[in-house]
């Protein structure tokens, strides 16, 4: 059964999903001595990201993460870069001990095999992912693949998922958007033993209702969190616009 947290706003989030990506990855550490962590980029991430890097009690150079999707074509110093992202909002400030990137302006099939490789032989302990305005987890855009055990896809991107990034303000114009990504797989990321799924602000509206009212649907790639025994969905009061209000009482403050 997915896990559902209502957040009075997106700050709120962040420190919820810190602090509680924070503790699975001490217990991780505590367990095994080493903890695995999957990282998303975005607009949803940006709370995310800063509150986690601020909990304490995490020995950073006995953590290794992984990269969540790249554009194909960009390099790592474009203003959209997830891998610039990721360095400058999360890696550059706790400095785990080994990052895994995805470059994107770099062979994607070799890109993939290489770091995919990887992820076979590799405990995942968390995941934080995000979903899109047509309701992709990662770049799992509709219609997904929800079941292929590849680690990574090279993906095109929808009409939506492109428009979104322009939205967002990553690219000024649809033009300039790539029409191919990297991404981890969705059976991939079901992999994880803990899965925090962050859906904050108003555009996400419609995804977030059509994720809770699908069950594993090709056309909802978010919905197949469901079938994940530890997933959380954690969205805030902008976002649970479109639920019914007897969904939304049901649901867990984060407060």
């Amino acid at each position: 059964m997915l896990n559902k947290i209502l957040a009075a706003d997106r700050f709120e989030m962040g420190l919820w999903v810190g602090r509680n990506a924070a503790e699975s990855i001490r217990k991780a550490q505590e367990e095994f001595g080493h903890a695995n962590l999957v990282v998303a980029t975005g607009a949803s991430q940006f709370e995310v990201l800063a509150s986690l890097a601020e909990q304490p009690g995490i020995d950073w150079s006995q953590v290794t993460g992984f990269h969540l999707d790249e554009y194909v074509g960009v390099s790592p110093d474009h203003p959209a870069s997830f891998c610039r992202y990721l360095r400058e909002r999360f890696v550059d400030k706790v400095t785990p001990g080994a990052f895994h990137y995805l470059r994107g302006d770099e062979d994607a099939k070799e890109t993939m095999q290489r770091v995919g490789e990887l992820l076979r032989e590799t405990r995942i302990d968390v995941s934080l992912v995000g979903i899109g305005e047509n309701a992709h987890l990662a770049f799992n855009d509709p219609p997904a693949d929800l079941t292929t055990q590849e680690p990574y896809l090279l993906v095109e991107l929808d009409k939506r998922c492109r428009q979104q990034q322009v939205g967002e303000g990553w690219f000024p114009s649809m033009d300039e958007v790539p029409t191919h990504a990297i991404s981890m797989s969705v059976q991939q990321i079901l992999k994880s033993r803990k899965i925090f799924c962050s859906v904050p602000d108003a555009q996400k509206a419609e995804a977030v209702a059509r994720t809770l009212s699908s069950f594993n649907d090709p056309m909802v790639p978010a919905s197949a969190l469901h079938t994940h025994p530890n997933a959380t969905l954690i969205i805030d009061i902008a976002s649970s616009t479109e639920l019914d209000r007897d969904v939304r009482n049901s649901m867990e403050s984060a407060s």
